[in-house]
């Protein structure tokens, strides 16, 4: 998109906006509840895109009478002067015109959704199960410093204080567009405490982020379900308790299974095992609709996919690594302690650049 073809689409939003503003301040549609919702949200939506394309313009305004500045008669000193403010101009102009740009992305709906997060021990043993325990606490401590809630839903627990498995749900405006780049494998290199000999060992445990969907956006027929319930089971297989509170939910069609048992309730069971496959399923299918649009090229962010390995946390060299990014950080306490923005900040900014020339307007 050149420079004309981007002051064209501004001057469109732009027009739209006032249009909504009139439409808005109607009578007429102030009576319709519906027509008045749909309106504002409209606006909303581009209200940042207008206020950016207003500066953008007023800022454009005033390098052109700066410049012009340049044909008169000047004294050195004040030559040096306007040149010097027409290079910030350039500068806050480019700023400007490149955040237009992103704005003009097509943005992910899922962004602002809710997530859940499934993590799983894999090659590794136990170091692999406290691995995942690790990464748990990593992104919990995330979900806190950005004021978000976080809810344990499904766990299997190892007899050395790991997981097996974790699911949980992390609520919070932005959720999504912050966490999505975690799916994927993780890897530890570290001396296991169930090591005696001190080697180092390298374990791996999977990732995967998921947008949260409710009942309406993904329709399960009852058909299509298989519950058992059966009795929790703690470590070394006792039962939790005496009543068949443990729901397995089977999706038939595609033979999904997804257990939960840490309610005592059957029902709650039952309503988080529901909510881990709905998500399962809206996600199966967004990958789907990826692949087909997207098969003749990849994000340089990476695919997200499960087997694709994404970081390295190595504990003798105090490091961690982000293999799509090329990017390594010698903070690696601080990054388990939950600081990950510098990474979420450069896979965001890595997405970006890479729809900006998919889209052909980087």
């Amino acid at each position: 998109m050149d420079t004309v073809s981007l002051v064209d689409k501004l001057t469109q939003v732009e027009e739209r906006y006032e249009e909504l503003e009139r439409l808005l301040a109607d009578p007429e549609v102030a009576t319709d509840y519906n027509l008045v919702r749909e309106y504002a949200q409209e606006r909303a939506e581009i209200a940042e895109l207008v206020e950016t394309t207003r500066q953008f313009k007023s800022v454009s305004g005033e390098l052109q009478d700066t410049r012009a500045m340049l044909d008169g008669e000047l004294s050195d000193d004040m030559r040096a002067l306007v040149e010097e403010e027409i290079e910030k101009l350039q500068e806050r102009e480019e700023k400007l015109q490149h955040k237009l740009r992103l704005l003009l992305l097509p943005t992910d709906p899922d962004d602002q959704r809710n997530v859940i997060v499934e993590i799983r021990a894999g090659a590794g043993g136990d170091e692999a199960g406290l691995f995942a325990a690790d990464l748990y606490r990593m992104y919990s401590r995330y979900a806190e410093s950005q004021r978000w809630k976080t809810e344990l839903l499904s766990s299997n627990v190892t007899g050395v204080g790991g997981f097996k498995e974790v699911i949980f749900e992390v609520q919070g405006t932005g959720a999504y567009s912050r966490l999505k780049h975690e799916s994927g494998v993780h890897r530890v290199q570290r001396v296991p405490v169930t090591e005696a000999s001190g080697r180092i060992h390298t374990s791996t445990a999977t990732v995967a982020v998921l947008p949260e969907v409710d009942e309406v956006e993904v329709q399960i027929a009852p058909e299509d379900l298989r519950i058992d319930v059966f009795r929790s089971r703690g470590h070394g297989g006792q039962s939790v308790n005496t009543t068949d509170s443990a729901v397995r939910i089977t999706h038939l069609p595609t033979g999904m299974v997804v257990s939960c048992q840490d309610e005592r309730s059957q029902l709650q069971n039952k309503m988080r095992a529901m909510s881990i496959l709905r998500a399962r399923l809206y996600d199966m299918e967004q990958r789907k609709q990826t692949e087909e649009v997207e098969a003749s090229r990849r994000s340089q962010v990476g695919s997200g996919e499960r087997s694709e390995k994404v970081r390295t946390y190595n504990f003798p060299q105090n490091r961690v690594t982000d293999h799509r990014l090329h990017y390594t950080s010698h903070g690696l306490e601080g990054v388990l302690a939950g600081n990950l923005d510098d990474f979420i900040e450069q896979l965001i900014t890595a997405e970006q650049a890479e729809r900006l020339r998919v889209a052909g307007v980087a």
